[in-house]
Order: C-alpha cells, then structure tokens, then sequence
C-alpha cells in the first residue's frame, strides 16, 4: 500500500558517519553546491533524489514501491516495505529504518468495469477538507481533497504513465484503472498520534493496519452522491412511486424515528387528528419496510466499496 515515502536522516540519529566524504560513493552524483555557507552533494539514486550535507542525508521525490519492486502499479505490503527499507539501506550503507519519514503515500490501484468519470460522479464532499476537481474538456480528470494534514487523491493511473512516457504493464492496458491514494506530508507525528514515524515504524503490524484503516475510513467518509438507484424492475405502480416519495422524505427528516417523532409532536400540538397523525406513522412505516423493494444501491459505489474494503483485508 505504501508508495512515495521521503525519508531524513540525521547525524543526531547515527554516530559515526561523515555523510559528505561517505554517502556520495553510493549514488549517482549530479552536483555540488553551497548553500548557507555549507557544501551540499546533490544526485539520484534510481527514482530518488539525494541531498547530502554536513549534517545528514535527504532522500525524496521517489517511490519505495518503484525502488523495490520496478513499477509503481504493484504497491508494497508490509513485509515487502521491511525488505525495500534494507535494500535502500544497503546501498547507501546507512541505517535508513532509523531516519525519519517526511513524506508518506498510501496508495492502490483498481480495474473498474466503468469509465473512471462515472465514479468521480459520486464522491461527494468530505468533512473537514477541500474538494477540487481538475477537468478537462468538462470532464473531471483528477480528483482532489484538500486536508489540514494531508491530501487524498483520485485518478486515472494509465492516463499517467502514458503522460510519463512511462509503460504500462500488460495486465492494466486498455483498462480502466482507478488509482486511489492519500498524501501525507510534514508533521506526520501528529497525522498518526506518535512521536516520531521512522523507517522501521513503517513495518511495525500496528502502525501499518492503522495506516490502511486510515485510508480506508477517509474513502467512507465521502459523502456519495446519488448512492440510492431506483429500482425500476420492481417499482411498477403508483403504490410503488408513493413509498418512494415517502422515503424521501422520511430521509429529510432524519430517518424514520425522527420523522414518526415529528409526527406526534404535530398529534401533541393540535395541527394533526389522531387519525391523520395513525396514518401517516402507518405510511412512513410501510414506505419504509419497502425500501428493499423500490431502491438499490448505486452498482459504481457497491463496486468501488468492495474494491477498498478488499484491498484493506488483503494487506491487514
């Protein structure tokens, strides 16, 4: 599930490495610089991009999932991410599961059986974030959610690659692959409630359930919108149209206790009979009971619930 991770490591958290005569042997060096009155060592190491100076090392702009595995169309388990945090760490011969993490991407992609604009229509708003949608041609290209402490983000992955110049893997050409992903950076402390998110924090079994259930839980929280079908091979009369007007307002009015409750602060108040307040409790109690009957769930959400709650299950 992990994807871009950034990662800092300082001479406060190792003893004994000379970061500028050591590290700049394992990667590829494309400069030297000073900044602030201090050298500064810049290069790549396959997708990452490394700084090294006096005091430390950073190690950006990469996917761990692309490091370790080829491609970023995998994501990374939590027994693979231990497996790619050493490997980085034995190339660049320094304790990377003991440098802090900056930066955090959890992300997965899915083949869905419907153009991508058709689920982009039914996420809604998100409570406590900024929805912003990037179109094209009036269609929504990428959506995304704008949060204090991260971002959540909704594209199209082949679109991407195919932007990169970068390939596609066989299985997902031609396809229509939904890429769903939250963005953490800075004060990832207090993103996840610790003290400190680590290279080896990223492995731990508890940290990286929450992680996912995180991501998860944020998809839920999206408001989404015409979620309710109607159900045209069972609606066929009058009766059938009447409960579902009923049923719409019963929802505006809270649900069904609270609409009931409604009615009988109206029998209380002298605006209703007790006969009419009867009748309509009986409605809205019979409306209800039909809703099975009259509505079904949006097959685009049913889908793209299924895909997330199984993707969470697989990698917990």
């Amino acid at each position: 599930m992990y994807d871009n991770v950034d990662f800092k490591l300082r001479n406060t958290d190792v003893s004994g490495i000379d970061f500028l005569s050591e590290t700049p042997f394992y990667f590829d060096v494309s400069g030297e610089h000073i900044f602030n009155d201090e050298k500064v060592i810049t290069g790549k190491l396959d997708n990452f991009n490394i700084t090294v100076n006096r005091g430390g090392v950073n190690i950006k702009d990469g996917s761990l999932c692309k490091y370790y595995l080829g491609d970023n169309f995998k994501t990374l388990g939590r027994a693979e991410v231990k497996k790619a945090i050493v490997k980085l760490s034995d190339t660049l011969h320094l304790p990377i599961e003991k440098a802090q993490v900056t930066r955090l991407d959890i992300a997965q992609n899915f083949i869905m059986k419907q153009p991508l604009q058709v689920y982009y229509n039914h996420l809604g708003k998100l409570k406590h974030a900024g929805r912003s949608p990037f179109t094209v041609g009036g269609e929504i290209e990428t959506l995304y959610y704008y949060q204090s402490r991260g971002l959540l983000v909704f594209y199209d992955k082949v679109k991407e690659q195919q932007a990169k110049k970068q390939p596609v893997p066989e299985l997902y050409q031609n396809r229509n692959v939904l890429r769903y992903e939250q963005r953490y950076k800075g004060r990832l402390s207090k993103s996840f409630n610790v003290e400190r998110v680590t290279g080896s924090l990223l492995y731990d079994e508890d940290f990286y359930i929450k992680v996912i259930d995180m991501w998860r839980d944020n998809y839920i929280a999206i408001q989404k919108l015409n979620d309710i079908n109607i159900n045209l091979e069972t609606m066929k009369t009058k009766t059938d149209l009447y409960n579902l007007g009923v049923l719409a307002l019963t929802t505006i009015a809270g649900g069904e206790l609270n609409f009931i409750s409604q009615i009988k602060e109206g029998q209380l108040t002298g605006i209703l009979t007790k006969k009419q307040a009867f009748d309509l409790k009986q409605a809205v109690t019979a409306a209800c009971k039909s809703k099975e009957g009259v509505t079904a769930q949006n097959e685009a959400i049913l889908e793209l619930d299924k895909k997330i709650n199984e993707a969470v299950q697989y990698y917990r």
